[in-house]
């Protein structure tokens, strides 16, 4: 009990640090879409709570944060003139010129590639700026152009959508640069584009068709491109049902190849505690994704994360705070100390 609450406690001041860095850089008042740091923080909290992996843990959730909110810049908000310039200031990696969302998205987002390349520089000693700015590059070019499919109508094949998707999905976004911290072992050749590792493929693909599986009749009616939508295209005798079911089909194949290359050591030379971050991810994808849209919802995680960061355990044993009141086990002033000692370097780290 005292480690679920001193595990809260923790928690608790990561998601306020998320909120905070979210305001500072103006993400959580763009007026347009989704405003998600707490379910963004809680699904990493909840999927890959190692003891004390606060950096990763954050890095996570601020990643999260901003492609959720770049995410929908491009789907609702930006004309296809912003995001060609938003675009293509991120190839350059040059925010001069923009203004608006769009600077607010490009500021935010450089400090925290230097902020990630700059821990990792003085941890490992290598510059991984260029390796992840590729990445992110890569993912705003697949944001891009789905806006030009959606504005102009245009139908790719399935083939062409998923090259597309798996990309703008930004699991990999996520996850590879978030690796070279987790792991000092990660190799640095694993963060090039289009050359990724099977099983960060098949972490893009996952997370891409249970997106599309719960999305498919808001984006319809948005007149967004869907892998449901367009299997039905290619297939005229096929309706929404049989459509489905293909999605399903390959979702259960990846997932078993996902389980071999994550927990059999033939299938992939990624330092294993990596290959647990993949895993993690996609569990996060089937949190919020595997029998509804929970991502879209403001509503459907509340409890979920009421539960796991904010009620206390009721099991009929002492709290934290009544044990540091109870004499037998030391004065209140020394528990106190203890407990500072425990959190202080943890949490309360100078910024």
């Amino acid at each position: 009990m005292l480690d679920y609450e001193f595990r809260q406690f923790i928690y608790k001041n990561e998601l306020e640090e998320v909120k905070r860095w979210s305001r500072m850089w103006g993400l959580s008042e763009m007026g347009f879409g989704r405003e998600k740091t707490t379910y963004c923080y809680f699904a990493i909290a909840s999927s890959f709570s190692l003891p004390y992996q606060s950096d990763m843990r954050l890095m996570v959730a601020k990643s999260a944060v901003l492609i959720t909110v770049a995410d929908d810049f491009f789907d609702e908000e930006g004309s296809l003139h912003d995001l060609t310039m938003l675009t293509q200031s991120i190839q350059r990696w040059d925010g001069k010129g923009l203004k608006g969302h769009s600077a607010t998205i490009f500021n935010a987002l450089d400090n925290f590639v230097k902020e990630t390349s700059e821990k990792y520089l003085q941890e490992q000693g290598h510059d991984i700026t260029r390796q992840i700015r590729e990445i992110w590059c890569e993912t705003f070019e697949a944001w891009l152009m789905e806006a030009k499919w959606s504005k102009s109508g245009g139908m790719p094949s399935t083939e062409e959508y998923l090259a597309t998707g798996m990309a703008s999905i930004a699991t990999h976004t996520i996850v590879l640069p978030t690796s070279c911290v987790l792991d000092p072992s990660f190799p640095i050749s694993k963060l090039r584009p289009k050359e990724y590792e099977k099983l960060t493929r098949l972490l893009m693909l996952i997370p891409r068709l249970l997106n599309d599986i719960q999305s498919y009749q808001k984006e319809k009616e948005q007149g967004k491109l869907n892998y449901v939508l367009l299997y039905l295209k290619e297939n005229p005798e096929a309706d929404i049902e049989d459509s489905i079911a293909h999605v399903r089909n390959i979702l259960e194949t990846k997932r078993q190849e996902l389980l071999q290359h994550v927990l059999l050591d033939e299938f992939s030379d990624l330092p294993k505690l990596c290959k647990l971050f993949h895993l993690a991810c996609v569990k996060v994808f089937q949190m919020f994704f595997n029998t509804s849209n929970r991502y879209d919802s403001n509503t459907d995680m509340l409890e979920d994360i009421g539960k796991a960061l904010y009620m206390p355990l009721n099991v009929g044993f002492l709290s934290l705070d009544s044990i540091g009141r109870d004499r037998s086990l030391g004065s209140r002033k020394e528990f106190q100390q203890v407990r500072s000692a425990l959190v202080s370097p943890l949490i309360l780290r100078p910024k």
